[in-house]
């Protein structure tokens, strides 16, 4: 390799960073199923006994109130959660909106609707990355379980650059989890949290906005960080596009899928 291509990072550096992007992608597809999929039973009797870290962060105080929840769980708990779930998320028995949509469309467009610019520009970020929604998806592609199975897969090809010494590998892995985290979380997730504190009927699913919420502080920590490590710069440019003046250059065909 190109000595001048090697990670400028001590040994201490690079495992810490490699520690915290293993953290990182188990959290970001753990969250995701619980936007994407009713619990079942084994999940639910996993949650009730999580261990709890103590550390005082929004993650901690979310998992802290999904636990004491399911400590008064009962034979009809999965179905109440699974109302829950379908009320919120799915507008189930909401004549005119739904609740809390888990899609950055509703959130960042004036409608308030569906398949907005949000979606093309979640996909242009996919797409960058090389990725794709499997053919017959139908589900919008700034679904936020799969914005987080995007986040977690650029985490994993950080570590895959960290594994191979490989500096420009790692910078343009951090730089477009970087940019689409500013551009396609951070931007609306509080607003999320704050629907489903409003509209959800069980705990369980307010300590998972509170998770969420604990997800955006954590992420924006860890890119102050690697941006300063790696020396990204302060500015975080948003990929736009090809019709709304994005780089061209962006490829156009995928080599994975973002979901499976």
């Amino acid at each position: 390799m190109d000595q001048t291509n090697r990670i400028a990072l001590d040994g201490a550096a690079i495992q810490e960073m490699r520690e915290a992007n293993e953290t990182r992608a188990a959290f970001c597809r753990f969250l995701a199923s619980l936007y994407l999929y009713e619990l079942t039973d084994e999940q639910i009797e996993a949650f009730a006994h999580i261990e709890i870290a103590g550390d005082g962060t929004a993650i901690d105080e979310g998992l802290r109130a999904i636990k004491e929840y399911l400590r008064h769980r009962h034979g009809g708990t999965r179905q109440e959660l699974a109302v829950d779930y379908a009320r919120v998320f799915l507008g189930a028995g909401s004549y005119d909106r739904i609740l809390a949509p888990p899609y950055e469309s509703v959130f960042t467009s004036e409608e308030r609707i569906l398949m907005q610019d949000a979606r093309d520009g979640a996909v242009t970020y996919y797409r960058r990355g090389g990725l794709d929604l499997p053919a017959d998806n139908t589900t919008p592609e700034d679904h936020l379980g799969f914005e987080l199975q995007f986040a977690a897969v650029l985490a994993d090809r950080a570590n895959e650059a960290l594994d191979g010494d490989d500096a420009v590998s790692l910078a343009d892995a951090v730089s477009l989890a970087r940019s689409f985290f500013v551009h396609h979380q951070q931007n609306w997730l509080p607003a999320l949290c704050e629907a489903v504190d409003e509209f959800a009927e069980t705990d369980f699913y307010r300590g998972v906005a509170q998770m969420t919420r604990g997800y955006v502080e954590s992420e924006a920590a860890f890119f102050d960080e690697a941006a300063a490590a790696l020396s990204l710069g302060a500015a975080v440019d948003e990929i736009r596009p090809a019709w709304d003046g994005a780089d061209e250059d962006a490829p156009s065909a995928a080599e994975g899928v973002v979901a499976s």
